[in-house]
């Protein structure tokens, strides 16, 4: 049996796991106080399938449910940037993303190397380009016969959001027990925290509503897109907004997502959106994968 109908027999048959999710709860008693913050913790179940790809390592992909989502932030939340507008509404169909961002030994496993400046097997991979990110969706897509590839800005945002609309997927702000970043200053309400100031291993953290880990801080996400300075124009489809039919241009910059485990509550908001040009290497990026139904 060829890759491509194995992987294909285990997407027929997804798996079912079970997931954390955390919110968080702001109350106040009067007018005089401080905020109470209080952490809403449920369980829940998703699917995914895993496709071997060497060293006997499995990456693990989640089924997503495809539906509208209103892309960008109002104009009522604080730090709000012109490049996170205008809200617009974009339908995203079914897909598979990465539960974790690709990490170490992941990466190891299929490329032969770990450019990685901070060390660690479960850590997530970084120090890799944009290009070096598409080489290794081109592997994996010709080890499984499947389309590998990265999330474009709009799957990022809307896997990132889970059906939410506030700043985090965990609420209104963010705590250094949800995510790793640059706690050491609060968010909104929110209080500061301890800042790690290195990556840590994925999936330590609560996992969103779609059962996805470290959407918020630890490293940037790559996406396919090109940038953009805001979001007039953009596509409501959930494609890739590319500038070239090739999508190879080594001068144009490309779109990165999330924060980092070196930025402030701020850059780790869903709706925060940055550039870098695609053969830029750093400590602060790397990527999770895509893979269509």
């Amino acid at each position: 049996m060829s890759n491509y109908y194995k992987v294909m027999n285990i997407i027929n048959n997804l798996q079912k796991y079970k997931f954390e999710i955390v919110t968080i709860n702001l109350s106040t008693h009067n007018n005089y106080s401080s905020p109470t913050l209080t952490l809403n913790k449920v369980e829940k179940e998703g699917n995914y399938f895993s496709v071997e790809i060497g060293n006997n390592l499995n990456l693990d992909m989640v089924n997503i449910l495809g539906g509208d989502f209103v892309m960008g932030t109002p104009d009522t939340e604080q730090g709000r940037s012109n490049d996170e507008t205008p809200q617009h509404q974009v339908s995203i169909p079914d897909f598979f993303v990465s539960k974790y961002l690709v990490t170490q030994s992941q990466y190891l496993a299929l490329m032969n190397n770990n450019p990685s400046f901070f060390s660690g097997e479960n850590k997530p991979v970084e120090n890799v380009s944009w290009f070096c990110a598409q080489n290794f969706c081109a592997k994996l897509s010709q080890l499984t016969g499947k389309n590998f590839r990265l999330l474009t800005e709009a799957e990022w945002e809307y896997v990132c959001r889970a059906n939410t609309t506030t700043p985090f997927s965990f609420g209104k702000t963010i705590t250094a027990e949800l995510a790793n970043y640059k706690a050491s200053y609060g968010y909104g309400e929110g209080s500061s925290g301890q800042w790690k100031q290195e990556t840590t291993d994925v999936g330590i953290y609560g996992a969103n509503n779609f059962g996805l880990y470290d959407l918020h801080g630890n490293v940037w996400e790559w996406c396919e897109d090109n940038w953009h300075e805001n979001y007039h124009e953009a596509p409501i489809n959930g494609e890739a907004w590319l500038e070239t039919t090739d999508n190879l241009d080594k001068d144009l910059p490309r779109v990165i997502r999330g924060g980092s485990w070196d930025d402030t509550a701020y850059y780790c908001r869903a709706g925060v959106r940055l550039w870098t040009l695609p053969q830029f290497k750093g400590k602060l990026i790397g990527f999770r994968v895509a893979c269509d139904k």
